[in-house]
């Protein structure tokens, strides 16, 4: 990261009311310095300068805009930011950057720069930023809510906290390191096994609470499935309320998995439609079930439909097998059944749905949202959104349970360190001074 100040636009470029341009560095203050005519001696911090915003080099007016000043450290970046509140259209957007472009030592800013710089000036970790690109790129309820939980610092402290623990077990054990003709009493071998035990209870439990969560970023995957000519592309059609996939009475109509976007209580959930399950020779056809019982095989839910009035949920043998405790039986065309027969099929635990008349949908769609939302623990703040989160959760309770004080000192201590490395990852902090200030911290004052 070099020394420039950077800049870019804030908001999305095109023609709107208000657009917000933000440039941040050591000579941020040059905006005002070469493109008003105001003073900065005494610019006053967060506060809203009214003036004409002038070309950099020619000295023409391009725009009335507001000017803002965040003085460093207390700014998104921890670096001066000005903040150029100036009108959305093209002409004005293209002649302000072309205008700061003339400035010495600016430079537009990279991909995700300021959030970057805000990293490096430690004004948030990873996860604190990750949570900023989710929200930003939310698109239900749901997502909204976690990014927001996640952008506030609330996995950081968990994660940070864990890692505090783990690094004052590390820095007794390089004290003992350093005086080995000490022996380690075992009042704090046993404080030490305890910490260490408690935590991988802790960590086991948060992977297990949060095994779903990737999918609120990625959504929750749900297949519709079944025999050909069950009614799988109307059911579709009826749950996202337009033609999304073409209907037809020939059997073998869908040979491919199609895809529809949807929001479910403010979860993200992509449905998918997928080839009717038999036997064919037709080769395409044939390449379409493959593909299906592999989409059966990664969904978090599969819809399994059949056409009630001449099958049941025995045709669904084979499925069950890779769908145990993810699947829902859903008999079509409950329309042309009589009274004893509906009974049955509800006493089996079926979903009866016309998918014609759209009726049952709603109740489908009811119970779709509440098997989503079982999969997170009640009040659950703390989840895992990100591979990489769960990799190094497993990395860092792998080397915990290799932790124990029947072996050399010094690899007792390499498992705690490579532990708290592994929570390092997630956050984006390992230091060596923090262990340094653990071991003298404990001194007494004058030591």
């Amino acid at each position: 990261m070099d020394n420039k100040t950077i800049y870019a636009l804030s908001t999305v470029y095109g023609k709107s009311g208000v657009a917000v341009i933000r440039v941040s560095g050591n000579n941020a203050l040059d905006v005002f310095k070469y493109m008003t005519k105001i003073e900065t001696l005494y610019l006053k911090p967060r506060y809203a300068y009214f003036t004409d915003i002038i070309d950099s080099v020619n000295k023409n007016t391009l725009d009335k805009a507001l000017l803002i000043y965040f003085k460093s450290p207390n700014s998104f970046t921890g670096e001066d930011i000005v903040e150029i509140q100036c009108h959305g259209s093209k002409a004005v957007l293209s002649s302000v950057l072309d205008s700061l472009s003339n400035i010495k030592n600016f430079r537009l800013a990279e991909a995700g720069e300021f959030s970057k710089r805000a990293f490096y000036n430690q004004k948030m970790d990873l996860t604190e930023a990750e949570g900023l690109a989710d929200l930003i790129d939310a698109e239900t309820a749901e997502q909204q809510k976690y990014a927001i939980r996640q952008m506030e610092g609330n996995l950081k402290n968990l994660y940070e906290n864990w890692r505090e623990e783990l690094l004052k077990v590390y820095a007794y054990m390089e004290a003992y390191i350093d005086f080995p003709e000490e022996d380690i009493p075992d009042s704090i071998k046993e404080s030490n096994m305890n910490t260490v035990f408690k935590l991988i209870k802790a960590i086991d439990e948060h992977l297990s609470s949060s095994k779903n969560s990737e999918r609120l970023r990625e959504g929750f995957r749900v297949v519709v499935a079944g025999p050909a000519n069950a009614g799988k592309s109307s059911l579709l059609n009826a749950v996202v309320k337009r033609n999304a996939v073409i209907v037809s009475d020939i059997a073998g109509t869908t040979r491919d998995a199609v895809d529809v976007n949807l929001d479910i209580k403010g979860y993200p959930v992509i449905f998918t439609d997928t080839a009717g399950i038999r036997k064919t020779d037709d080769v395409i056809e044939q390449q379409g079930v493959e593909i299906a019982f592999e989409k059966i095989k990664d969904a978090d839910l599969v819809l399994a439909i059949f056409d009630a009035s001449k099958d049941d949920i025995s045709i669904f043998e084979d499925i069950k097998k890779e769908s145990e405790n993810k699947m829902l039986y859903i008999a079509n065309r409950s329309d042309s059944l009589s009274f004893e027969q509906c009974s049955r099929f509800e006493k089996q635990g079926c979903l009866l749905v016309s998918a014609k008349y759209n009726k049952g949908v709603d109740e489908l769609m009811e119970k779709i949202g509440n098997f989503i939302g079982s999969k997170f623990t009640s009040g659950s703040n703390l989840l895992i959104t990100r591979k990489r989160y769960r990799e190094a959760l497993l990395e860092c309770v792998d080397n915990l349970k290799n932790f124990n004080f029947d072996k050399e000192i010094e690899l007792s201590a390499e498992d705690i360190r490579l532990a708290a490395r592994a929570l390092g990852k997630i956050t984006g902090r390992f230091e060596v001074d923090e262990i340094l200030d653990k071991i003298f911290g404990s001194f007494c004052i004058g030591k």
